[in-house]
């Protein structure tokens, strides 16, 4: 019997290669994002059968529940919840950081996140479903112009915690995925479109791809119902901790 899988942020990126992922292993997916056009080649490449565009901004909770009011009959009984959709905007230090990136970190990376999450709990509970939320390893270590972006990261580890510890006895699982370095639209993103800046950061250092993150979603999804991966941190072998700072007087 052929699962049904609501992945987040599927214009691009990890989360498209979710869909792409689980579709290939045999799941039925729900698509969201904002770029119409991106979803429809992901219906036309995989299939309607497989894949049903659902366009909206996570953000925009009527739009959100009119898409799902919206799901055709196949693809209305959801088994899994993808919480890829999200962002970090800006590197600079927080005393010169934008409040407005700030919000609309916290509106996408922690707001949406929870809504949608408790918008699909009755029906997760009912199939005795999963969650897979995808935080960073910007949840776990700090670094300079990281600020709210690793703060939201950090709510969704601990979010995704609490949420197992509620869940308990229901048969649903709960797993925060923590990536390191993936080579996404991420940095693109959050520079404002800055090629020498993407180029710079993924340059020679063979980090991990969307790919790898996505295989890594269908293998917890995929697991035996009695099996639950509470926290997964990933790297590519090239990145590491990063060490303390330390400032001195000249």
């Amino acid at each position: 019997m052929s699962r049904t899988a609501l992945v987040t942020g599927a214009t691009a990126g990890i989360g498209e290669a979710c869909v792409r992922s689980l579709v290939a292993s045999g799941w039925r997916c729900i698509a969201t994002g904002r770029r119409a056009e991106r979803l429809e080649k992901l219906v036309a490449d995989l299939g309607a059968d497989k894949v049903h565009a659902a366009v909206f901004d996570v953000r925009d909770e009527a739009a959100r529940d009119a898409a799902l009011d919206a799901l055709p009959e196949a693809f209305a009984g959801i088994d899994l919840l993808v919480n890829n959709a999200g962002l970090a905007l800006g590197t600079a230090p927080a005393q010169d950081a934008s409040l407005a990136d700030w919000k609309t970190m916290i509106e996408t990376n922690v707001t949406a996140l929870v809504s949608l999450t408790h918008k699909l709990l009755p029906g997760l509970i009912e199939r005795r479903g999963g969650v897979v939320n995808i935080s960073s390893v910007a949840a776990n270590y700090p670094y300079t112009g990281g600020n709210v972006y690793g703060g939201t990261k950090a709510f969704v580890r601990q979010f995704s915690l609490g949420l197992r510890a509620d869940l308990h006895g229901t048969g649903v699982r709960v797993t925060s995925i923590e990536p390191g370095m993936v080579e996404t639209e991420f940095t693109l993103v959050r520079t404002g479109g800055n090629q020498e800046a993407h180029e710079r950061l993924y340059g020679g250092a063979d980090p991990m791809t969307a790919a790898d993150i996505a295989e890594t979603v269908r293998w917890v999804a995929e697991l035996p119902p009695h099996l639950n991966i509470n926290t997964l941190e990933l790297m590519p072998v090239s990145q590491s901790f990063a060490g303390f700072q330390v400032a001195r007087e000249s």
